[in-house]
């Protein structure tokens, strides 16, 4: 006997709000854990589920003592769904950015303690870009600068904040400022109270060092070549906190240093020579979406850093 065939017909808001609970219980690896993410109970979850396996005629879970999976269709349904979400997002976003009321979605996102530079008058721009666009909603966010780059390529944040490291294709960068960064010790380091006369190329290099994990900006990367590196931490707070250690000596901006230390806290071993120079800027993508929030908010933005 041949298979019957079988048509879905029009999709409309009850499926839609269906997939969303479906998606949220993929994202969160089961029902149990989908509750409190929802709002609503197990057992309503699992009436939606039913009803959607039921709508479209597919099998997209496993569900039981064993635990929650996908099945082969499940999983098809759920990366068609997100498309299906990404274009409901693209959709609005363009129908609120034709508005004549500037409105709409602003995603930042910041690496590091860039939100919190006064260099960068964040609470400026924020200040001046509500009184000119009260309606528009905005999220700011902290992330790896590998993160941000790959939400702002992938439209998930319309503007990034980091350092310099490198040029990837498709973004636009807008240079901010430069940062100094020297080779750090705290006054619990063994180095601390080493004269300069003493304090050897050999001396230092022997020393733990606590890099970012990321690969080195290219000039750091002559810096470290034969040093000691024995930790990683990403972030200048948690690499500060390696640093009071005593046990790890450590790259940091100079300008960080200066507001989040006290004054002889730490000490910058050969300061002349173990420096290399970083800059911080904002990335967008060169082909995005209209948003009229993002391109005021650039155009605020160039006029406190003009190119």
């Amino acid at each position: 006997m041949s298979a019957r065939k079988f048509w879905l017909g029009q999709v409309g808001d009850y499926e839609i709000k269906q997939l969303k609970v479906f998606t949220t219980v993929v994202e969160c690896g089961g029902f149990s854990a989908a509750e409190a993410e929802l709002n609503i109970t197990r057992s309503t979850i699992s009436i939606h589920i039913a009803n959607l396996e039921a709508r479209l005629n597919l099998k997209l879970c496993q569900r039981g003592r064993s635990g929650f999976a996908l099945t082969e269709e499940g999983s098809i349904i759920y990366e068609s769904a997100q498309k299906l979400f990404g274009s409901l997002e693209e959709f609005r976003s363009t129908v609120n950015n034709l508005n004549s009321t500037l409105s709409g979605d602003l995603r930042l996102l910041f690496s590091d303690t860039v939100s919190g530079d006064p260099r960068l008058q964040l609470p400026d721009l924020i200040n001046h870009l509500h009184e000119q666009a009260p309606d528009v909603y905005i999220t700011v966010d902290v992330a790896s600068m590998s993160e941000i780059e790959q939400k702002v390529i992938n439209e998930e944040a319309e503007i990034g904040f980091v350092p310099l490291h490198r040029e990837i294709e498709g973004l636009e960068y807008i240079h901010l400022f430069t940062d100094v960064c020297r080779l750090y010790c705290h006054r619990r380091h063994p180095l601390y109270e080493v004269s300069e006369a003493a304090l050897t190329d050999e001396l230092i290099d022997a020393q733990a060092l606590i890099q970012a994990g990321l690969k080195p900006h290219k000039d750091a990367a002559s810096l470290i070549r034969n040093m000691d590196l024995r930790a990683t931490a990403y972030y200048y707070e948690t690499r500060l906190a390696m640093i009071r250690s005593g046990k790890y000596v450590g790259f940091l901006p100079e300008h960080y240093v200066r507001n989040a230390t006290a004054p002889d806290e730490l000490r910058a071993l050969q300061p002349d020579t173990r420096f290399y120079r970083l800059d911080s800027g904002a990335i967008v993508r060169k082909s995005a979406r209209p948003n009229k929030a993002r391109d005021l908010f650039l155009a605020l933005l160039r006029e406190k850093w003009p190119a």
